[in-house]
């Protein structure tokens, strides 16, 4: 410890206490996971997987795919806390850009899956979707 405090003596970490219920906050976040994976590896079949990056015709099967991850979303929802009916609509949304944006790349520079980028853009893909489980879990459980 006397090492960091000669390195910087004046830094002080700030308080990281909050309201948050750990038990909502840890539920949601292990709800949302599983719901992305049942969307987006159980229930994403071919058409949709591919057809989404695509050069043209993307925007059925990403609308396809997205709408799965809404309604299943919706659908938790609504079952376990009805005043987030919203949660489902941001998730879509969410799904809507960050799919659209890895299709973008994957179209535009004629990326397969042999090429590195690939399982760059796969990666960064699902990290943002987690995150996005990640903040919507947050939110629900600061207002649980």
């Amino acid at each position: 410890m006397k090492g960091i405090d000669l390195l910087i003596p004046s830094m002080t970490i700030p308080s990281m206490t909050s309201s948050v219920e750990i038990g909502a906050l840890t539920g949601w976040m292990l709800l949302l996971t599983a719901k992305h994976v049942v969307a987006d590896f159980l229930l994403q079949n071919q058409w949709m997987a591919f057809g989404k990056d695509s050069k043209q015709g993307w925007a059925l099967p990403l609308l396809t795919h997205c709408l799965i991850h809404f309604t299943l979303t919706t659908v938790l929802v609504m079952a376990i806390a009805p005043r987030f009916w919203f949660v489902g609509l941001i998730d879509f949304a969410a799904h809507v850009v960050i799919d659209r944006a890895k299709g973008y790349c994957v179209a535009r520079f004629d990326v397969t899956s042999e090429h590195q980028w690939f399982w760059w853009l796969i990666g960064i893909d699902q990290a943002l979707h987690h995150l996005t489980g990640f903040g919507l879990a947050i939110l629900m459980a600061f207002n649980w």
